[in-house]
């Protein structure tokens, strides 16, 4: 009879760029499935130094220490159920895909939304013919990104959302321990957490903040985490603080202290913090091309939504948000919990077994 770990499935991911939420649904995967996980990760972003500690059930390996042809011959030792694709630029997870596609479920993930571009359109083209050679299934994080999925061929039950999930519990823990304080004095202050950069709309809001005169601003701040080449914007500003870069573990305290989530991007492929703030009980402000707030973010209900690339629009939503009573910004907060729900690491692993057993999402 053949023991535990033999009757285990593998499961492959090759990634590019990992993040904490990423090794939190690749852990309940394993948990709660009983499956032993295999990743290849590239080196972390040095705008965000992120530190991971896997368990003993995720086997990682160092893309680099790899070329195309020992990167095959590794997989064919590991010998996986199911592989997940992080895009499909890498010629060596192509060579991946080749050898195992006939024998096991192959899944291509992207977040691009479709925008209509001529890249786009060429894509639309050629990936009919060329990418379902390679990948049988394909996962995007939301809608926008599966209207791109589908023009390039992918049938509906080949096609999944929800591939991106926040680490929700560790979110929705947070907003059970502050919400009692909230409650009774609401933080008035935003939150943007994020890369210092024009394209994520950081130099438009640090204008749009800087322009509300005392009586609008009232007695509110704009907190700021990352870093990037617009840090010297937040220079003795009034009322805007920097904290730099922050490790996850380390969040908790800022969350406590900050009562809205600001996102102001000029465009963003999906943007997991939404899905972060959402859980932790934020209202959310973010532009209309912030991808993620088509499923976390309801106009009026729990947020708004900013025009990108528009001072202006920034700045009219900001009052709007200030002249907000704190029950109403507390009430907002409650439904962005309920709407962060929709999508967790629990439904991440169940897509994934779904996959790995070739069943059809019954979502789709």
């Amino acid at each position: 009879m053949k023991n535990q770990q033999q009757q285990k499935k593998k499961a492959l991911f090759l990634y590019f760029e990992l993040a904490g939420y990423v090794i939190a649904c690749l852990e309940r995967f394993a948990a709660k499935y009983a499956v032993e996980v295999y990743l290849v990760r590239y080196p972390v972003n040095a705008v965000a130094p992120f530190e991971f500690n896997f368990n003993e059930h995720i086997h990682t390996y160092e893309r680099n220490d790899f070329n195309d042809e020992q990167l095959v011959h590794l997989v064919r030792e590991i010998n996986p159920d199911f592989v997940f694709v992080n895009g499909w630029s890498d010629k060596g997870y192509i060579a991946v895909c080749k050898d195992l596609k006939k024998r096991v479920p192959v899944v291509l993930t992207f977040d691009n939304p479709w925008l209509g571009t001529l890249k786009q359109k060429i894509a639309t083209v050629i990936g009919p013919l060329y990418l379902h050679r390679l990948f049988t299934h394909c996962w995007v994080p939301g809608e926008p990104n599966a209207v791109y999925a589908r023009k390039l061929g992918f049938k509906k039950n080949k096609l999944f959302t929800g591939m991106y999930a926040a680490d929700v519990p560790l979110f929705n823990s947070y907003y059970q321990q502050n919400k009692e304080n909230k409650r009774e004095h609401f933080p008035h202050r935003f939150i943007y957490m994020g890369r210092y950069t024009a394209l994520k709309g950081f130099n438009d809001l640090i204008e749009a903040f800087s322009s509300l005169q005392e009586d609008e601003v009232k007695d509110w701040e704009l907190w700021c985490l990352g870093k990037g080449e617009l840090e010297n914007l937040i220079t003795d500003k009034q009322r805007i603080r920097n904290f730099g870069f922050i490790q996850p573990k380390e969040l908790a305290s800022y969350i406590a202290q900050t009562g809205v989530f600001i996102l102001p991007t000029h465009y963003e492929h999906w943007g997991v913090a939404v899905h972060e703030f959402a859980a932790a009980g934020f209202p959310l402000v973010c532009s209309t091309t912030t991808s993620a707030a088509t499923t976390f973010l309801n106009e009026d209900e729990n947020g708004y939504f900013t025009k990108a690339k528009s001072v202006d629009s920034i700045r009219g939503v900001l009052k709007k948000i200030i002249s907000q009573s704190d029950q109403q910004l507390v009430n907002m907060g409650e439904r962005s919990v309920e709407l962060a729900n929709q999508i967790t690491p629990d439904t991440w692993a169940d897509t994934v077994w779904q996959i790995l057993n070739k069943q059809k999402d019954v979502r789709n």
